[in-house]
């Protein structure tokens, strides 16, 4: 079997799907959720997504596809905001538990191939530098599914019809939004950071959760239209940023282009599981393009690698004796260029003399617990397939 996914509308699908006859075709029905970062697929229902919408599969289709093809549509370096939520969804694909491959973290294999991937990236014009950036994330993606890659390939789009409006004269509120971007809300270690970067902060803030806005994009993109600066607070999924963060950008680009942009400033903290900041890199670049695409001004942005250990302990008043010092000075320093609009250069911020052996050892062991409060054994969380086969072979069901 071979596995399409694409981000096609029905008019571009219809001109080509005689070319896909017999292809498993994954594609935008309108009822995508994004990921919610719960990981049952990993310790609760092993290999199937918790969210039944359709998409719940992803892993498996990947693992039983002969190889796996990509259409999407340039986005800011990388995948659609739809594509990416598939690739988001499809965490099943591989573990939980922890390893060290290609000389950074990244999580083990569930199934020992190396499955091929070709990606078709389509755009205007797009430039040397646009196409290398695309080439690097999913060079970056494809260390992660341990993908082996078949060929990546550019092709001309037809360009939206959206008119493009005038830069706008008018002065902005001034305001400072600290939009936390995680969908598990004020629960996340994206929101423990941008609470302490907002006591570095001067003068006056509000801290919004785009989890409260989904569905309702339009909204949360009529409240950042007059802000001055706006902070968003993410986690690293899929060696980009999550696919609900992408279609809000996608909207503000859409807003933008029919409006005109109004003087924005952008600053980022970025966190992730893996114990080396530096693979956020990606992400970071996607912010920038995007606020280079809005006409928005990029500012540079916090990069915290070991976030699930020190999005917690940035919660100690003085995390600067701590594990996290690292973290919490360079958020410091960037609250400080917040106050004077000011930007700076992207910090990548690790754990402060924690070894990646010991974190690695703790965050496994910290799996093989989870997996045992529901109920789960190690082999059990390490078996291949999706949650029908993992049931029918253990004789186990779960509610």
């Amino acid at each position: 079997m071979k596995l399409l996914i694409h981000d096609l509308s029905t008019e571009e699908w219809s001109k080509v799907a005689d070319k896909y006859e017999g292809w498993e075709v994954i594609s935008d029905n309108g009822t995508i959720k994004p990921c919610t970062g719960c990981f049952a697929c990993w310790v609760k229902e092993p290999g199937v997504c918790a969210i039944k919408d359709g998409y719940e599969r992803m892993g498996a289709l990947i693992h039983e596809a002969d190889e796996v093809l990509v259409i999407s549509k340039y986005t800011y370096g990388g995948f659609s905001s739809f594509v990416k939520n598939v690739f988001d969804r499809s965490i099943a694909y591989i573990l939980p538990y922890l390893t060290i491959s290609h000389g950074e973290m990244h999580h083990r294999r569930r199934y020992h191939e190396s499955k091929k991937f070709s990606f078709i990236f389509r755009g205007n014009n797009l430039t040397d530098a646009e196409k290398e950036a695309a080439r690097t994330y999913v060079i970056a993606f494809c260390k992660n599914f341990y993908a082996t890659i078949k060929g990546i390939s550019f092709e001309e789009m037809e360009k939206d019809n959206v008119a493009v409006g005038t830069e706008k004269a008018e002065e902005n509120s001034g305001k400072v939004v600290l939009l936390n971007c995680s969908m598990r809300g004020d629960n996340s270690n994206s929101r423990n950071l941008l609470r302490r970067l907002d006591k570095s902060i001067e003068g006056e803030t509000e801290t919004v959760n785009l989890v409260s806005y989904i569905g309702k994009y339009d909204e949360l993109v009529e409240l950042l239209s007059s802000c001055q600066k706006i902070i968003l607070g993410m986690p690293l999924y899929a060696d980009g940023a999550p696919s609900s963060v992408l279609r809000l950008m996608e909207k503000m680009e859409k807003m933008e282009k029919q409006s005109g942009a109004i003087k924005k400033q952008i600053y980022v903290v970025a966190n992730m599981g893996f114990y080396e900041s530096r693979q956020i890199k990606n992400l970071l670049g996607m912010v920038k393009a995007w606020s280079e695409k809005c006409g928005y001004e990029y500012c540079g942005g916090v990069a915290v690698g070991a976030g699930e250990m020190l999005g917690k302990m940035i919660k100690i008043p003085d995390a600067s004796k701590t594990y996290a010092r690292d973290v919490a000075l360079a958020l410091e320093k960037l609250g400080g260029a917040i106050s004077a609009s000011e930007g700076v250069a992207d910090i990548f911020a690790d754990a402060y003399k924690f070894s990646r052996f010991l974190y690695l050892v703790y965050g496994n062991h910290g799996w093989t617990k989870t997996a045992k409060r529901n109920g789960l054994s190690k082999r059990e969380v390490l078996m291949e397939g999706d949650y029908g086969e993992w049931r029918n072979r253990i004789g186990k069901s779960y509610i």
